[in-house]
């Protein structure tokens, strides 16, 4: 403890000194010029002296700088450079509005930082998307989708066509935080990951980081996704949306008080499940969300917010089989500047996943979530242009709830049963420290403690020598082992108590202007698990807390970087190697129960992971064709030893593939625009095919032949490549020009060459020829789209 001390004393000294000089400070906020709406990551740059920085999350900027008079450049991507000269000679408050370059509709496009202080920046694995046109990017049905977008770059994949989440170097789904205004998303897909949550028309910027992550993230191991939506237009009223094949959308947003309070309400729903009766089909699929915004700016120096969002999913087989799920998320925020180099943020989060079934033919109905109360407050402090320091806290209150089944008719014969809820809490506080050393070298460094309580619950089994997990000599396989007791706690006890250091520590080196060398080490601690043996998660999956059976997931990874901009920002190359080593990964015994198991422990063993692997990015970012080409290489492996040096472990205790090892994952996109009126786009995509077991041999029984799996031999083969190439075109009317109405049409083909690409690949005998035969079953074929969107 005396060694951390010694850390916090440091950077108490460090602070002291660099406060003392004397220094003037420029601070403010910037806006885009026509709907006052803050601007994150927008870069400030003092040519006169190499210095610089960028808005934060809230378009707040700070530095101070020497006196004098120097010329101010303000930089963001789709907006007009402000060239300014101003003197300094005292604190000074400056705010800039930005105009855009063109005139367009509010989408999302994948954006390329061709800054020059993104290759100083020590800050590395991150994939910035903002509001500008991710509907360039052609996708199944039409529907622009943000995590359709991030598979695009390298180190993201997803674990195929119709699936939920997305993997990042080598992780889990639920490895990745995901936020929406800082509340936690625990499920980010519609129709079992057709389309994602994410309405692209309310979304104002999304970051991805995948290593190199700061300290004020935590409790996910792979990466962050961290997305805000809109404010609101504070000068006029808007109306955004677009209408396509199966789903539409509708933004209306405006001031309350003009150019102080504003708000944003968005909607989205599928609609195709309409037709379905039109040709006798009694099933439905289809989703709706809702998202919402307020703000109120008192004074220059507090801003109040309240964000909503609120999403469920349907699908139903006849009303037998009814699958209901979604996600709810309500955030109050208070931006409080306590001085032009202290911006605070102070947040009160309530967020809720809840997931449900209902069974009509066997007379019951299943309802499951998980909820969390978080608050949490973080500080940016703007010391100097040399030395910046983040530090904040965060409490977050944890109930999880692993199903209840209710009978719903009184012949079902089904007793009611409340698995047993758990509950939790997780603290994290941290520290860090941005750090210009000289004008070549950079360092970001700092770290995070993270605490984690498993608080009582109403029944926790006990188990002979505390192994809910036994190994059976005779028959050479993992079984459940048998409770040998029950304790009872009070909510207030604590069952379990982890505390955890996870250090960050990054680093830049300059070559030159235009090149850059970066290194990065984060430590990060993961205390929620999702109990699911599926490639992709499912909505039946449970989260299940860290304790007294299940230990927390801890992770080290190391990245090392190249970086490096062409021709002042047209061309730019980005190359990164990184090793992930992952202690206490849960594994599953073979034949494992997950579903409304009230054991859950007797199923799951703690082994281990790594991933490895090399990324490789170009972009061309400028002019009327623009595109990038992303490949990885890369291994994503796990291990589960056995408890005892007598026990064989999983998979024999060698390492084998996990479920979202990709070793080749390539991406390349374009667009070209052809004129004033038409746009077009491509993209194609190749990745290894998925880990899956093939059967090893057959048995006959009754006649019929049956397949045996080999048990040894985890994720041994291989699906068939995953290959697409989709097209699009986008059709803006000339009679756009000079009228409040602004429109467009994109029309767009998915899977243009008709791929069978394979989900899953099923081994079974054939009724009629008794012969033994593969079924691969394919999600899409040729997929056309169009949709039409509009502005006024």
């Amino acid at each position: 403890m005396r060694h951390y001390k010694k850390i916090f004393f440091l950077f108490f000294l460090i602070t002291l000194s660099i406060s003392s000089q004397e220094k003037v400070t420029l601070s403010g906020t910037i806006y885009d010029q026509s709907n006052n709406e803050t601007l994150i990551g927008v870069s400030l740059y003092l040519p006169e002296i190499n210095a610089g920085t960028t808005t934060n999350e809230y378009g707040f900027y700070s530095i101070t700088i020497p006196e004098g008079v120097y010329k101010i450049q303000v930089n963001y991507l789709g907006y007009k450079t402000i060239i300014e000269t101003i003197e300094l000679n005292k604190k000074t408050t400056k705010n800039f509005n930005l105009t855009e370059e063109t005139e367009s509709l509010n989408e999302i496009i994948i954006e390329s930082n061709i800054e020059k202080l993104n290759v100083k920046s020590p800050q590395m694995s991150v994939s910035k998307l903002t509001s500008k046109s991710i509907k360039q990017i052609p996708v199944v049905l039409g529907e622009a989708d943000i995590i359709k977008s991030l598979i695009l770059l390298p180190g993201v994949t997803s674990a195929g066509e119709g699936a939920s989440g997305f993997n990042v170097r080598g992780g889990a789904a639920d490895q990745n935080l995901i936020l929406l205004d800082e509340a936690i998303v625990f499920n980010s897909s519609h129709l079992f990951g057709f389309f994602s949550v994410f309405n692209p028309d309310v979304i104002k910027d999304v970051q991805l980081y995948k290593g190199g992550i700061p300290a004020k993230y935590g409790g996910r191991l792979s990466s962050v996704l961290d997305i805000y939506q809109k404010e609101g237009n504070s000068k006029e009223f808007n109306l955004t949306g677009g209408i396509g094949l199966i789903s539409s959308r509708l933004l209306a947003e405006g001031p309350i008080e003009k150019e102080k309070s504003s708000f944003v309400i968005a909607g989205r729903a599928s609609y195709a499940h309409l037709f379905l009766p039109l040709f006798d089909n009694e099933n439905k699929a289809y989703f709706y969300d809702l998202n919402s915004k307020v703000n109120y700016r008192f004074n220059d120096k507090n801003n109040l917010f309240l964000s909503t969002y609120f999403g469920k999913d349907v699908f139903g087989v006849s009303d037998n089989f009814v699958n209901t799920y979604g996600n709810a998320v309500v955030n109050l925020r208070w931006n409080h500047l306590f001085s032009d180099k202290i911006f605070s943020n102070l947040s009160l989060i309530y967020s809720d996943y809840f997931y449900g079934l209902t069974l009509d033919f066997v007379g019951f109905e299943w309802d499951s979530g998980i909820t969390n109360f978080n608050l949490k407050y973080d500080f940016k402090h703007y010391l100097t242009d040399n030395f910046k320091l983040s530090y904040g806290i965060n409490n977050i209150y944890i109930n999880f709830n692993p199903g209840k089944i209710v009978p719903n008719r009184e012949d079902s014969g089904i007793l009611p049963e409340q698995l047993t809820n758990k509950y939790a809490n997780e603290f994290a506080a941290y520290l860090d420290a941005e750090h210009k050393i000289n004008d070549k070298l950079t360092l970001q460094y700092g770290a995070r403690f993270s605490n984690f309580l498993r608080l009582g619950q109403d029944e926790l089994n006990i188990y002979e020598d505390n192994k809910p997990v036994i190994y059976n000599q005779q028959f050479k396989k993992y079984e459940s082992a048998t409770t040998t007791g029950i304790e009872n706690f009070k909510r207030s006890d604590v069952i379990s108590n982890f505390n955890n250091i996870e250090p960050r520590v990054s680093l830049a080196y300059l070559l030159n202007n235009e090149t850059s060398f970066k290194m990065s080490y984060n430590r990060m601690v993961q205390y929620l698990h999702l109990l699911s043996n599926t490639a992709s998660p499912t909505p039946l999956d449970v989260w299940a807390p860290s304790g007294k059976y299940i230990q927390p997931q801890q992770l080290d990874q190391f990245a090392v970087g190249y970086f490096k901009s062409i021709k002042n920002g047209s061309y730019t190359i980005e190359t990164e190697a990184f090793y992930k080593d992952i202690k206490n990964r849960i594994d599953y015994i073979n034949g494992a129960n997950l579903i409304a198991n009230n054991e859950i422990e007797t199923v799951i063993l703690n082994g281990q992971a790594r991933a490895y692997g090399l990324e490789f990015l170009l972009k061309k970012n400028e002019g009327n064709f623009k595109g990038w080409l992303a490949y990885t290489l890369s291994r994503s492996e796990q291990k589960t030893p056995g408890l005892t040096t007598n026990e064989p472990g999983i998979n024999q205790g060698q390492w084998y593939n996990t479920a979202y090892d990709k070793t080749h994952d390539i991406s390349i996109n374009a667009s070209y625009k052809l004129s004033k009126k038409w746009t077009f786009n491509t993209n194609f995509l190749f990745q290894t095919g998925q880990p899956t077991n093939y059967p090893v041999g057959q048995y006959e029984i009754q006649g019929l032949n049956v397949p045996i799996y080999d048990d040894n031999r985890r994720n041994a083969d291989r699906l068939p490549a995953y290959h697409r190439l989709d097209v699009s075109a986008t059709l803006t009317p000339e009679k756009n020009k000079n009228r409040k109405w602004q429109a467009e049409w994109i029309f767009g083909i998915y899977n243009l060459y008709g791929r069978q690409n394979a989900a899953s690949i099923n081994f079974r005998q054939n009724r009629e020829t008794l012969r033994n035969e593969a079924i691969q079953t394919s999600i899409f074929g040729v997929v056309p789209s169009v949709t039409y969107n509009f502005k006024f």
